[in-house]
Protein backbone atom coordinates (compact mmCIF):
# COMPACT_ATOMS: atom_id res chain seq x y z
CA UNK A 1 0.00 0.00 0.00
CA UNK A 2 1.65 3.80 -1.00
CA UNK A 3 0.29 6.78 0.69
CA UNK A 4 1.40 10.51 0.15
CA UNK A 5 1.53 12.95 3.55
CA UNK A 6 1.49 16.32 3.04
CA UNK A 7 2.51 17.40 6.85
CA UNK A 8 3.51 15.56 10.36
CA UNK A 9 -0.36 15.69 10.74
CA UNK A 10 -0.97 13.22 7.86
CA UNK A 11 1.73 11.10 8.65
CA UNK A 12 0.51 10.78 12.23
CA UNK A 13 -3.11 9.77 11.15
CA UNK A 14 -1.83 7.62 8.86
CA UNK A 15 -0.39 5.92 11.84
CA UNK A 16 -3.08 5.93 13.77
CA UNK A 17 -5.07 4.24 11.69
CA UNK A 18 -2.00 1.71 11.15
CA UNK A 19 -2.12 1.59 15.22
CA UNK A 20 -6.08 0.97 15.27
CA UNK A 21 -5.10 -2.80 12.92
CA UNK A 22 -2.24 -3.73 15.46
CA UNK A 23 -3.13 -6.98 18.23
CA UNK A 24 -0.83 -8.25 20.84
CA UNK A 25 2.73 -9.64 19.15
CA UNK A 26 2.61 -7.22 16.24
CA UNK A 27 5.84 -5.90 15.16
CA UNK A 28 6.38 -2.92 12.65
CA UNK A 29 9.51 -2.63 11.35
CA UNK A 30 10.13 2.00 10.19
CA UNK A 31 12.80 2.57 7.21
CA UNK A 32 13.70 5.73 6.37
CA UNK A 33 16.68 8.18 6.14
CA UNK A 34 16.91 11.15 8.65
CA UNK A 35 14.28 13.61 9.01
CA UNK A 36 12.16 11.19 6.89
CA UNK A 37 9.32 11.13 9.47
CA UNK A 38 9.66 8.10 11.54
CA UNK A 39 9.29 9.47 15.50
CA UNK A 40 6.13 11.37 13.83
CA UNK A 41 4.52 7.80 12.43
CA UNK A 42 6.07 6.52 15.85
CA UNK A 43 3.82 9.34 17.59
CA UNK A 44 0.37 8.22 15.25
CA UNK A 45 0.82 4.33 16.18
CA UNK A 46 1.10 5.44 19.68
CA UNK A 47 -1.94 7.50 19.67
CA UNK A 48 -4.08 4.64 18.65
CA UNK A 49 -3.57 2.89 22.24
CA UNK A 50 -3.85 6.39 24.03
CA UNK A 51 -0.02 7.38 24.48
CA UNK A 52 0.29 11.10 24.47
CA UNK A 53 2.78 12.02 21.09
CA UNK A 54 4.70 14.48 23.72
CA UNK A 55 5.97 11.45 25.68
CA UNK A 56 7.15 10.29 22.31
CA UNK A 57 10.77 11.13 21.45
CA UNK A 58 13.64 10.27 19.21
CA UNK A 59 16.45 8.22 20.84
CA UNK A 60 19.16 10.38 22.49
CA UNK A 61 20.12 8.16 25.44
CA UNK A 62 16.83 5.70 25.54
CA UNK A 63 17.27 2.65 23.35
CA UNK A 64 13.63 1.16 24.47
CA UNK A 65 10.92 2.73 25.63
CA UNK A 66 8.32 1.12 27.21
CA UNK A 67 4.37 2.03 28.11
CA UNK A 68 2.47 0.18 30.23
CA UNK A 69 -0.71 0.83 28.52
CA UNK A 70 -3.57 -1.52 27.50
CA UNK A 71 -1.42 -3.65 25.27
CA UNK A 72 2.13 -2.94 26.39
CA UNK A 73 3.92 -0.76 23.78
CA UNK A 74 7.54 -0.98 22.98
CA UNK A 75 9.10 1.93 21.09
CA UNK A 76 12.59 0.88 19.32
CA UNK A 77 14.72 2.99 18.36
CA UNK A 78 18.08 1.75 16.91
CA UNK A 79 19.34 5.11 15.79
CA UNK A 80 22.99 5.22 18.00
CA UNK A 81 23.14 1.25 17.35
CA UNK A 82 25.08 -0.03 14.96
CA UNK A 83 23.81 -3.52 13.66
CA UNK A 84 26.92 -5.24 15.28
CA UNK A 85 25.08 -4.09 19.19
CA UNK A 86 21.71 -4.91 18.30
CA UNK A 87 22.19 -8.52 19.42
CA UNK A 88 23.22 -7.33 22.84
CA UNK A 89 19.71 -5.39 23.43
CA UNK A 90 18.07 -8.64 23.87
CA UNK A 91 15.30 -7.06 21.51
CA UNK A 92 13.66 -10.46 21.54
CA UNK A 93 12.50 -10.03 24.38
CA UNK A 94 9.96 -7.13 23.41
CA UNK A 95 9.49 -9.33 19.81
CA UNK A 96 6.03 -10.85 19.31
CA UNK A 97 5.04 -10.81 23.02
CA UNK A 98 2.65 -9.58 24.72
CA UNK A 99 2.71 -6.23 23.33
CA UNK A 100 3.25 -4.54 20.10
CA UNK A 101 6.97 -3.13 19.35
CA UNK A 102 7.40 -0.34 16.67
CA UNK A 103 11.03 -0.23 15.65
CA UNK A 104 12.78 2.77 14.36
CA UNK A 105 16.25 1.96 11.82
CA UNK A 106 14.91 -1.39 11.97
CA UNK A 107 17.42 -1.95 9.05
CA UNK A 108 20.09 -2.23 12.17
CA UNK A 109 18.00 -5.29 13.04
CA UNK A 110 17.26 -7.32 10.27
CA UNK A 111 18.49 -10.57 12.04
CA UNK A 112 16.36 -10.13 15.12
CA UNK A 113 12.82 -9.30 13.72
CA UNK A 114 10.14 -12.04 12.57
CA UNK A 115 9.67 -12.35 9.19
CA UNK A 116 6.02 -11.66 9.45
CA UNK A 117 6.56 -7.73 10.86
CA UNK A 118 4.67 -5.08 9.16
CA UNK A 119 6.98 -2.85 7.64
CA UNK A 120 6.93 1.01 6.90
CA UNK A 121 8.99 2.80 4.50
CA UNK A 122 9.07 6.38 4.41
CA UNK A 123 10.89 8.20 1.92
CA UNK A 124 11.10 12.27 2.24
CA UNK A 125 10.02 13.80 -0.92
CA UNK A 126 9.65 17.70 -0.66
CA UNK A 127 9.95 19.60 2.64
CA UNK A 128 6.30 18.39 4.14
CA UNK A 129 5.33 15.63 1.48
CA UNK A 130 6.25 12.44 2.79
CA UNK A 131 5.76 8.59 0.45
CA UNK A 132 4.60 6.12 3.09
CA UNK A 133 4.55 2.24 1.42
CA UNK A 134 3.49 -0.32 4.30
CA UNK A 135 3.65 -3.84 3.84
CA UNK A 136 2.01 -6.50 5.53
CA UNK A 137 -1.12 -4.93 6.81
CA UNK A 138 -3.81 -2.88 4.79
CA UNK A 139 -4.84 0.10 6.92
CA UNK A 140 -7.78 1.26 4.59
CA UNK A 141 -8.29 5.09 3.96
CA UNK A 142 -9.19 8.13 6.06
CA UNK A 143 -12.73 8.31 6.54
Amino acid sequence: MMLQSNSDAETREIGHRLGERLKRGDVVCLYGELGAGKTTMVKGIASAFGINERDITSASYTIIAEYNVSIPFYHIDLYRLSPAEVPELGLRDYLGADGIAVIEWAERAEEEVPEQSVRVILHHKEENTREIEIKGIHIGTPD
